[in-house]
């Protein structure tokens, strides 16, 4: 699929969303809560896949899991258009697009955070406020851990990183000794 497919599929459920007033980060768990059980289950991929079996069936199917995962209507509904269009087997690349855009509607930007050992709360709400204040705007980040770095952490936003490691400290006192 096209990245202008993905995108217009993710741009029409971000305005879905915002103009229904739903709260964006239950939406995004839900999508992403599909996304993890369309991922993980191969049989699943194969009938929502599937040409042979009936889009009536797929939409059963689809409205089972939504009961019992206790989906929001809109996110079921939007679902039912992906399968209905044979768009399903792009869903992990669409809810990713989605996010991007619905955060870049509400201003807010996506952090990745990647630091040598796990971050308390408080560090995290510390780091989180001196991105917001660089950046002039909310902060989403996602965590993960990296025992190379040594110490300290790195923040990827977009393609700029901020490399707060003592890993890249070293590199960087490194590269002006062979400078010298």
């Amino acid at each position: 699929m096209t990245t202008a497919i993905v995108s217009r599929y993710a741009r029409a459920f971000s305005d879905v969303v915002l103009q229904l007033r739903l709260d964006p980060k239950q939406v995004t768990e839900q999508l992403h809560a599909m996304v993890e059980l369309y991922r993980s289950s191969a049989e699943l991929r194969r009938i929502w896949e599937s040409p042979a079996i009936p889009a009536e069936q797929k939409r059963r199917l689809l409205d089972a899991i939504a009961e019992r995962s206790e989906i929001l209507r809109t996110v079921r509904n939007f679902l039912a258009v992906l399968i209905d269009h044979g768009r399903i087997s792009e869903l992990e690349m669409i809810a990713r697009q989605f996010e991007t855009e619905l955060n870049l509607r509400l201003g807010i930007v996506e952090a990745e955070v990647t630091s040598a050992r796990p971050l308390p709360e408080a560090e995290r709400a510390e780091l989180l406020a001196q991105v917001a204040q660089v950046t002039g705007k909310q902060v989403s980040a996602k965590y993960q851990i990296d025992a190379s770095l040594i110490g300290g952490a790195t923040i990827r936003i977009g393609s700029t990183i901020y490399d707060g490691s003592v890993r890249g400290q070293l590199e960087r006192i490194k590269e002006q000794l062979s400078a010298d």
